[in-house]
Parts: structure tokens; C-alpha cells; sequence
């Protein structure tokens, strides 16, 4: 098990990413979450097998159809044991 931090930059707010990005996360078996950042990047905590991310990162390259990504940044982390995969609706520190 991998624990790994991506920030996804480009046209990826307002085009159904969070929610295309939890959908193929649940159907890779991929536990964390995902949030819009104030910036306009996408930012995705993801835990599985690094087999599993490796494709997820493909996936991230890519994002849903309305989306434009510019760019991929993936860091590795710690392991947080998440039970499932969630969209973060709203960042209470804005």
C-alpha cells in the first residue's frame, strides 16, 4: 500500500473533475479524497497499491472530458488509512 499527494493544475475547476475523479478512484478501488484549491488546482490524497496509482496518475494526466490539465505534480506521503474515497466540498480555511 502507497500513499501518494497530487496536485493537478490547468482548466480542471467547473468541469466535473472532483466528481469524474472520485468515480474512477471508487472503481479502482482507491481510498483518500479530493478538493478544489483556492489557486484553481485540484488537489488528491490517494492510498492502493502502486500498480493501482500508477494508472490513477495516468487517469489524473488525462482528467475528465471538459478538462484541460497542464500539469501533474505527485508527491509520496504517509499512509492515513482512509476508508473510502470523498469529494471536500468546501475548504473551511477560506
Amino acid at each position: 500500500m502507497k500513499h501518494i499527494n497530487i496536485k493537478v493544475t490547468g482548466k480542471v475547476q467547473g468541469v466535473f473533475f472532483r466528481a469524474s475523479t472520485k468515480a474512477v478512484a471508487d472503481q479502482m478501488g482507491i481510498k483518500g479524497f479530493v478538493k478544489n484549491e483556492k489557486d484553481g488546482s485540484v488537489y488528491i490524497e490517494a492510498e492502493a497499491e502502486p500498480v493501482i496509482l500508477d494508472a490513477f496518475i495516468d487517469w489524473c494526466k488525462e482528467g475528465p472530458e471538459k478538462s484541460v490539465v497542464d500539469g501533474v505534480e505527485i508527491n509520496d506521503g504517509e499512509l492515513k488509512s482512509f476508508r473510502n474515497f470523498e469529494v471536500v466540498k468546501k475548504n473551511l480555511l477560506w
